[in-house]
């Protein structure tokens, strides 16, 4: 999640929208999974090992939706979209509004902001690129930046593309020049040029790979790096090798016509607050999205919905750290969140200044869940409601 917003806003960090805005709910009833039309070149696909519920019930439980009610009624958000996805279907609950003055219902094609979420996609490019042999995830990543940019390293060992995947680079959460004209907008301003002086400025504490610290900073500089290789921008690289293979058309950056049209309103103590730009670290949280299609992303890394990703989604997921707490884990971008019976939440949540994202998949049940709100805060709980797994203290 952005850290930024800590620094420059601490008293709004910690705050909660505490109005309501109605009682209007959506229902999606469980469809079967269907392969996009647009989606070429399948190389292989998963069979699902357990079903998690007879085909026909319910994939969120009433009480679910009892909570999610209370949730919005409370006033700590103002909508609220989950949505469930198994080998019998998916199903999307929604509840609120898009706007504290009325608006629309939300539903599963409302937009929202999904923050970090973006870092999965951004590791999934690397595992894409690195099976098309364009990169390799042990590269340095000297060897994609412009010459005239000075990498840091440490005992003369530098940052690998993998390093900045794994949240092992060195590098803290954000650059040391990272100071906006708009606090409210924190990244909009931020160059390549401002980066890249940041990296030819940072003295690294440790060896790169030795350690896990959550990094936006690395992960923008993963995507930025990507998208150098690729000749393509960070988004267009995004767009054409993952939602447009998936069928995934209103996950992007720029707002499409439609997009707009569905687009939410990011709330802060009731405040609006304005959607973020990100674009020289874009592969850390830039990217927007709606639950159908985050539910869609989940179905292909389960392999309930077939696609040449497949593999290069399968490792993103493995196990590559051990995080400070013993029973956290970190695969490409993804955290594996290990349960008492040894099963793995597969997970990744998201905050911008006034949306909270989640998404998160239990393989072994081939069970994967989506949260998004138009408030900030941490609905991770909800997530891990819906998948029907315990994770109180």
């Amino acid at each position: 999640m952005f850290e930024y917003i800590r620094r420059i806003l601490p008293a709004l960090f910690f705050l909660l929208v505490t109005g309501g805005c109605g009682n209007v709910e959506t229902i999606t009833v469980p469809v079967p999974i269907i392969t996009p039309s647009v989606v070429q070149g399948i190389t292989q696909t998963a069979v699902p090992t357990t079903t998690p519920t007879a085909c026909g019930e319910a994939l969120i439980s009433e009480e679910t939706k009892a909570l999610i009610r209370h949730v919005v009624n409370a006033g700590d958000t103002v909508g609220i979209v989950v949505g469930v996805v198994t080998p019998c279907g998916r199903e999307v609950f929604s509840y609120g509004m898009t706007t504290l003055d009325g608006g629309q219902e939300v539903d599963q094609d409302t937009v929202f902001e999904i923050g970090s979420v973006t870092k999965t996609f951004t590791t999934l490019l690397l595992a894409e690129m690195a099976e098309n042999g364009e990169v390799a995830s042990g590269d340095h990543i000297e060897r994609y930046l412009p010459d005239d940019v000075t990498s840091p390293t440490f005992l003369d060992q530098s940052i690998r593309l993998v390093d900045l995947a794994t949240h092992t680079s060195g590098l803290p959460s954000i650059p040391a020049n990272l100071w906006s004209s708009d606090e409210l907008n924190p990244y909009a301003d931020y160059t390549v040029e401002q980066m890249y002086a940041a990296l030819e400025e940072i003295t690294l504490t440790r060896k790169p790979g030795s350690r896990y610290e959550y990094s936006n900073w690395g992960m923008g500089l993963l995507g930025h790096i990507l998208a150098l290789r690729s000749g393509m921008s960070y988004e267009e690289l995004v767009v054409t090798r993952i939602t447009d293979e998936l069928g995934m058309p209103d996950t992007r950056i720029t707002l499409t016509p439609r997009m707009q049209e569905h687009m939410a309103t990011g709330y802060r103590d009731k405040v609006p607050f304005p959607l973020w730009d990100i674009p020289t670290l874009a592969g850390a949280g830039a990217l927007r999205s709606t639950a159908r299609d985050l539910l869609t992303y989940l179905a292909a890394n389960m392999g309930l919905q077939e696609s040449r990703l497949y593999s290069a989604m399968q490792v993103t997921h493995q196990f590559r750290h051990v995080l400070n707490t013993g029973n956290m884990q970190i695969g490409l971008g993804w955290h594996i969140l290990v349960l008492d019976d040894g099963q793995k939440i597969i997970e990744h949540h998201g905050g911008t200044g006034g949306f909270a994202s989640y998404v998160g998949m239990i393989k072994e049940k081939q069970t994967g869940a989506v949260v998004l709100t138009n408030t900030f805060d941490d609905f991770d709980y909800i997530g891990h409601e819906l998948l029907e797994i315990d994770t109180a203290p």
